[in-house]
């Protein structure tokens, strides 16, 4: 046996061990928590030893590589939905409420607490209408309400009823629906808590709604004139679906049932794209089964929207295809004007107004066109991505200013639109080497115009629509970005040399061997363009989109990185995402959020958002305006970047998180390093264009 003072010795040494192992540890586990590039930023430090320039290598690699992923995941995030689900809803002034009585008096609803039976679970009895009482006659602010308009009755979902609507009920004439959650039970907060981590919307109210609401006529008067005749083209309506709430897939289904003349609506074609939902299983088929007109398709596994809309087309036997999304409702008189104008010309593409359907409260928003600066068409950026912007100036004079005639637009947000079923297999239907989801909107919009059709919006027809803030599906991108690789194809087909500005937003560079991603073969695509005998996209830019800034005219462009820390320049162009707030991030050498532009006029800018300093303090982003003032700027010869109307220099902030206006110093935290010329590509200098 050991003396005493020999195991003490040992018992000391072991410890001393097991604090080194324990203290090894915390610090790995610190280091791979670094992994995660949103919470960490690597500073820079002066490296001498050759050992320790190596570790610095291998960091740097690694943080790239997982910027780039942060990158990949936020286009996902951004796109990561059918059709409009994640776009951004038209401008305010297109969906404010309708201030006119009835349309937007409220409702404030609570659920009875006997009343835990879900919309499935009352399926089998339909025709047995059912009372909610009303909870007290208080609107969410304070104001008193009519208690007449508070007390409400809604019938379980019933089939299809001819000519008939309801006039009261919950959400009736497209009112919202408030629910006070903490009056709710646990049982009933669960569930509406559920709702939203399931839609990303409130499934909870939704599902207090008739699935044959009445919703507002916003239509303009002149709309309502117009006499389309009896010889109009038939129409099959395709609605794609991945886990969409009961009601909400039913309303939309219902909508196009109850608002389409039989003689017109062929056949409404259901598609799903391999939902797990117990509830979109045998209970959906027994309920399609009942319904005159409908078919329900399914997927055996997830092919995407993409896919699955080709997949409903293939079945599609009417004169006119139009697609909708699962969370959509038909508004009075939205068919004939879509029929009507591809029966003057089967070439025309054709997108509703598309009104907004609130996500929490499910009220219809939107406002008679009296205006119709009022209503918004689609655009586009370099980084391919879809916006919203307003009637151009030319085609206002076109059209007279009248607030009934169909609108000529760019692009379309790809989610609601009717095209000639001849004329879309003419265009090659979507490209077959699209994955999942993105870029479909514009590549149907560019060979719309390019190959020989009009696209255009119809202000007589209206559709409402859920746009959510984020995605609730999740997919499988482990094979890569799927949005980049679409995107990539659609620029090699589709955009001639412009192709160079969206490749320079990826940072694609053949003469450092970036790399743009596996793309597959789009010989076949080219080759159907050219059959075609598709017009250049410079003929595109030249008499469909004049309006868009052309990165071809810019003085600067590419990262704008700081000498004293080296981080870079990085902003959302989504207004939205922090207030605008211009700031830094570590620079990633990725493009997207860090690319800009410094345009002849004295923008910094990324597409159609400008920097700007409305208090002389802190750079934010603001549409561009063209009128100098706030968003006019400087990039002087010692690097620093000067307001004239502030009088200050952009500096970084001592700690790094931030930007700031600063009298001008010329320290090196005032100094920023971009490429003074204009990214590689074609300018916009109008010419013969074919």
């Amino acid at each position: 046996m050991l003396p005493s003072r020999h195991l003490k010795r040992l018992t000391i040494r072991l410890g001393a061990v097991v604090l080194l192992i324990w203290t090894v540890s915390l610090t790995l586990n610190h280091w791979s928590k670094k992994e995660d590039t949103d919470n960490y930023r690597v500073k820079e430090m002066d490296i001498k030893d050759g050992h320790l320039a190596k570790i610095q290598e291998n960091l740097n690699r690694l943080k790239q590589s997982n910027d780039e992923e942060r990158l990949i995941q936020r286009d996902i995030a951004e796109r990561a939905n059918f059709g409009n689900d994640k776009l951004e809803a038209p401008p305010k002034r297109m969906i404010e409420h309708n201030k006119d009585s009835a349309i937007v008096k409220t409702v404030n609803i609570m659920r009875n607490n006997d009343l835990k039976d879900t919309l499935l679970e009352r399926r089998e009895n339909e025709n047995v209408p059912r009372n909610i009482d009303a909870d007290k006659n208080e609107h969410p602010d304070g104001k008193k309400e009519d208690k007449q308009e508070d007390v409400a009755q809604i019938g379980a979902p019933v089939p299809r009823r001819e000519g008939a609507e309801q006039k009261d009920g919950p959400g009736e004439g497209g009112k919202p629906v408030y629910i006070d959650k903490e009056k709710l039970t646990k049982e009933q907060r669960d569930d509406f808590d559920k709702g939203y981590q399931d839609n990303a919307f409130n499934r909870y109210a939704s599902d207090m709604i008739s699935l044959h609401r009445s919703l507002p006529d916003l239509r303009e008067t002149e709309c309502k004139k117009i006499q389309y005749g009896n010889h109009l083209p038939s129409a099959c309506v395709i609605i794609i679906f991945h886990n969409e709430a009961w009601s909400v897939l039913l309303r939309t289904i219902h909508s196009v049932l109850d608002r389409s003349d039989p003689t017109q609506l062929k056949e409404i074609i259901v598609v799903d794209d391999f939902s797990d939902f117990d509830h979109l299983k045998q209970p959906l088929q027994e309920y399609i089964d009942k319904q005159d007109k409908v078919s329900l398709l399914r997927a055996h596994e997830r092919i995407g929207l993409i896919r699955a809309r080709l997949m409903g087309f293939e079945k599609c036997t009417a004169d006119v295809a139009i697609f909708l999304d699962s969370h959509c409702e038909a508004t009075e008189g939205w068919l004939p004007p879509l029929l009507s104008r591809i029966h003057e010309n089967e070439t025309n593409v054709l997108v509703p107004v598309i009104d907004v359907i609130d996500l929490d409260t499910f009220g219809y928003q939107g406002q008679v066109n009296t205006d119709i600066k009022s209503v918004y068409v689609g655009g586009f950026d370099w980084g391919l991505l879809f916006n919203w912007h307003p009637i151009p100036q030319e085609e206002l004079k076109r059209i007279e200013y009248k607030t009934y005639l169909p609108v000529r637009s760019p692009t379309m947000a790809g989610g609601l639109f009717a095209i000639s079923s001849k004329f879309f297999r003419k265009l090659g239907t979507y490209d077959s080497g699209f994955d999942i989801w993105g870029g479909e909107n514009l590549e149907l919009s560019f060979k719309t115009w390019m190959c020989g059709g009009t696209l255009e919006t119809i202000p007589c027809s209206r559709v409402g629509h859920v746009f959510r803030k984020r995605s609730p599906y999740k997919w499988d991108v482990k094979g890569g970005n799927v949005l980049r690789r679409n995107l990539v194809r659609l620029a090699e087909v589709w955009l001639d040399d412009y192709k160079e500005y969206y490749l320079q937003r990826i940072n694609y560079d053949k003469r450092i061997n970036y790399d743009k991603g596996d793309y597959g073969d789009v010989s076949d695509r080219k080759a159907l363009r050219e059959s075609l005998h598709c017009k250049s996209f410079q003929w595109y830019l030249d008499n469909i989109f004049p309006e868009l800034f052309v990165p071809g005219e810019a003085l600067a462009s590419g990262e704008i990185r700081n000498v004293d820390r080296s981080m870079c320049i990085d902003a959302s162009t989504n207004i939205k995402d922090n207030e605008g707030v211009v700031s830094v991030y570590p620079c990633h050498q990725q493009g997207g959020n860090q690319f800009w532009l410094l345009s002849k006029e004295g923008e910094f800018r990324r597409d159609d958002t400008c920097w700007d300093t409305p208090d002389g303090a802190k750079v934010k982003l603001y549409p561009c305006h063209s009128s100098k003032g706030n968003q006019l700027f400087e990039y002087r010869e010692d690097d620093t970047i000067y307001s004239p109307t502030a009088k200050k220099c952009v500096e970084i902030t001592w700690d790094a998180k931030g930007l700031q206006m600063a009298p001008c110093t010329g320290n090196d935290r005032q100094k920023w390093k971009m490429t003074r010329k204009p990214p590689k590509g074609p300018g916009h200098e109008k010419k013969t264009s074919k």
